[in-house]
């Protein structure tokens, strides 16, 4: 079992600001909505037994930037190819794993999320190289199993990289029907690799296809805009957010988890009273955290408790929502009731759903708190690997609230800010 580290105390870290010395690559988002349903997080909870070995060192210039696409304002996703010529998927772009599948056109004839999603064939490759070795990854709605394999990646423009990822050939589970994603690339750290391969961001960055191992989310909570928002590999846009950035180290390197020192919910309840660990997760909608405080933060909103630990709200008393705030390295942030009310229309209905779900993480991986979409969709994380002087950390700040920066894939001057821990 991976121990949980002794928790820091985190005070906000000066930003300093340097010009990036290369292009970033962009990754674009869609948005799509499909009415009144909604997908539990895939997350399975595993527990590591070795703590990761962090310091990648950083080889080449270019940093990548990838569009994600939105689902129900609770789903990003993006576009990648693997193979020559490259062959197209939808992936979430996971922080909290660090493997990287897609379908497999040799799945299992019963497997039939296969049937509803793109499928990857080695024989239209001319890059493809067989591996062979079985693998499997237990996601908290159900088991997926296949092979490893091995192909050019493309990403964000760069077409060069050689990866090792999972053909899926048995995917029983039906929240993978239903998804509108194919696959996952996963972007959290070695240590939850699965079969010890190394996950993608290693990987170009130790082909030198980028400067560093840092990326940055900008998820677009607008319904109204055609843009899911943007995944940077290699730095960060600071168009996407309102400076300045507030950096907190990682406490455990295997998901990216970080210190919370507390929860306020409007002027009156506290929750994390003692701090808490919490992690940084886009492959999660919502917002989690344990069944006892989710309970009094939901009666506090006023919500309305559904199966699974889900809430609904009240649409008309929206305007009348407390503000919902989590205190990260000495600094509040902020959500409204418009960031973390998930609203959904469809044929003349309109449904509320609490951001706020119950989850209960046993020891020695939790308790633990996952700030996922609805957290991020209003916060702009950058994800900082470290290097051999530095250990990791995430920065976060609000996100700018109009779109910016340069959308469809296209490369574009960043900023990012150079400090390391002495």
């Amino acid at each position: 079992m991976l121990p949980l580290a002794l928790l820091l105390p985190l005070l906000p870290l000066p930003l300093i600001v340097e010009p990036a010395r290369a292009s970033l690559i962009r990754i674009p988002l869609r948005r799509v909505y499909p009415g009144l349903k909604t997908l539990n997080s895939l997350r399975g909870w595993g527990k590591p037994t070795v703590p990761p070995s962090l310091g990648v060192p950083s080889s080449g210039d270019k940093p990548v930037f990838v569009p994600l696409s939105n689902y129900m304002n609770v789903q990003y996703y993006g576009e990648i190819g693997l193979g020559t010529p490259p062959q197209n998927f939808s992936v979430i772009f996971d922080t909290g794993s660090s493997n990287l599948w897609v379908p497999s056109i040799r799945c299992h004839f019963f497997s039939l999320p296969c049937w509803f999603h793109h499928r990857y064939n080695s024989k239209a490759s001319s890059s493809f190289q067989p591996n062979g070795t079985k693998f499997a990854i237990q996601y908290g709605t159900g088991r997926l199993d296949g092979i490893l394999s091995e192909d050019k990646l493309t990403i964000g423009g760069v077409k060069s990289a050689s990866v090792i990822f999972g053909e899926a050939l048995w995917e029983p589970s039906l929240v993978f029907t239903l998804a509108h994603f194919d696959g996952i690339l996963g972007l959290g750290f070695p240590i939850l690799a699965v079969g010890g391969v190394q996950p993608p961001l290693d990987l170009l960055v130790d082909q030198g296809l980028l400067d560093k191992p840092v990326f940055s989310f900008y998820l677009n909570r607008d319904p109204e805009a055609v843009d899911g928002g943007e995944l940077v590999l290699g730095g960060s846009d600071p168009a996407h957010y309102i400076p300045p950035l507030t950096f907190l180290p990682v406490t455990v390197p295997a998901y990216w988890q970080i210190h919370m020192e507390r929860v306020k919910v409007g002027t009156g309840l506290i929750l994390c009273a003692q701090g808490c660990a919490a992690i940084l997760d886009t492959g999660t909608s919502l917002i989690t955290g344990p069944t006892e405080e989710i309970q009094a933060l939901n009666a506090a909103i006023g919500g309305f408790s559904l199966l699974l630990g889900e809430y609904l709200i009240q649409c008309s008393e929206i305007p009348t929502l407390p503000p919902i705030s989590f205190l990260l390295g000495g600094v509040w942030f902020n959500l409204t009731a418009q960031d973390y009310v998930i609203q959904i229309a469809r044929g003349g209905v309109r449904l509320c759903l609490s951001g706020f779900q119950a989850l209960d993480i046993p020891p020695p991986t939790g308790p633990l708190w996952i700030l996922g979409d609805v957290f991020l969709g209003a916060h702009v994380a950058v994800f900082d690997r470290g290097n051999l002087t530095g250990g990791a950390r995430v920065g976060l700040a609000r996100a700018s609230p109009l779109p910016a920066g340069p959308q469809g894939g296209g490369s574009a001057q960043a900023q990012f800010s150079g400090w390391r821990p002495g």
